[in-house]
């Protein structure tokens, strides 16, 4: 297997970049001296990182292009990979990293949760792959010295499941599978593309606040219940008090493409409850309990559910 070195005139389409994982991506392949692709639902977050991403680029030769898209729609998507196209070729590194949070009891959910959940962390993944890979392809027959990587951007909880948080577990276990079986679809046909998959932990990003991005269309009528709200605050709690930050991240992921690895992990110390989940699969044991090395913070969250419950 032959990997990718990362040059200056290499091309990156990263999506969700106005913040987050995004961002720093962004502002690591700039340092490198890539062009980049850029989208973001967010117009003045992506306005920001274009202007401060293009000043970088006088020093290092990384040009920008952006536009504007929602990566639930695939025309979106396409309009994203038809920029590309035109203004670098084919990408060397395609990074599906859009992504939102949304949690609450399973059962609460509505129906337009799930399709803005499933839209962005999952069918924004779908479009990037289905979109991109084979222009990867098309420019790896063509030049034998090609080499192209595309990384996905999962979860934890895309490997566990936390109470709580059903509409977003979900997601991301279908990213994880996504991008295993990509990895293995393009090992079939090819030795110059492969694919990562991301796996990050609490990492202070912003994705606690996704909810202000959400499209009018995608909002729930009435209040959001009382469990949804607890998922909120807990969410919040954890995200912001990551001690992994996103650069650290970004630097990660680079080192994951050169080294053609295809997992990445922020906190490598969050396996062993993966490897308790997997070993419930493999002894058809009931799934264990998933704070049982916190137990005050399972009470804690137990407590408030029943109570709210009670009304």
């Amino acid at each position: 297997m032959s990997n990718l070195t990362l040059q200056g005139g290499q091309t990156a389409v990263i999506t969700g970049a106005g913040s987050g994982f995004g961002l720093e991506l962004a502002r690591l392949a700039a340092k490198k001296g890539l062009n980049l692709v850029l989208t973001d639902v967010q117009q003045d977050a992506l306005d920001e990182a274009v202007a401060e991403l293009s000043a970088t680029g006088e020093q290092t030769g990384t040009k920008v292009a952006a536009l504007r898209g929602d990566v639930s729609r695939a025309e979106d998507v396409q309009a994203l990979a038809d920029l590309c196209m035109e203004r670098f070729g084919a990408p060397h590194i395609v990074i599906n990293n859009a992504g939102v949070a949304h949690g609450g009891l399973i059962w609460e959910h509505t129906q337009r949760d799930w399709e803005w959940v499933l839209g962005v962390n999952l069918f924004g993944v779908v479009h990037g792959l289905r979109v991109f890979t084979p222009l990867m392809l098309a420019a790896a027959q063509k030049d034998p010295a090609y080499r192209g990587h595309m990384v996905n951007v999962a979860s934890m909880a895309g490997l566990l499941n936390s109470p709580n948080m059903g509409a977003y577990n979900v997601s991301k276990h279908a990213v994880v599978s996504l991008s295993e079986t990509l990895y293995q679809d393009l090992a079939l046909v090819t030795e110059q593309v492969h694919a990562s998959v991301l796996c990050p932990y609490f990492v202070p990003t912003g994705i606690h606040m996704s909810h202000r991005n959400r499209p009018k269309e995608m909002r729930s009528e009435g209040k959001p219940t009382a469990s949804q709200m607890i998922a909120q605050a807990m969410s919040t709690k954890a995200v912001t008090s990551g001690k992994v930050t996103a650069s650290d991240t970004a630097a990660l992921v680079f080192d994951a493409i050169e080294k053609g690895q295809f997992y990445i992990y922020t906190h490598p110390q969050a396996l062993g409850m993966v490897q308790t989940r997997l070993e419930d699969v493999v002894q058809g044991r009931n799934p264990t309990d998933p704070f049982a090395g916190k137990p005050e913070i399972g009470q804690q969250l137990k407590t408030a559910l029943r109570d709210a419950m009670k009304g």
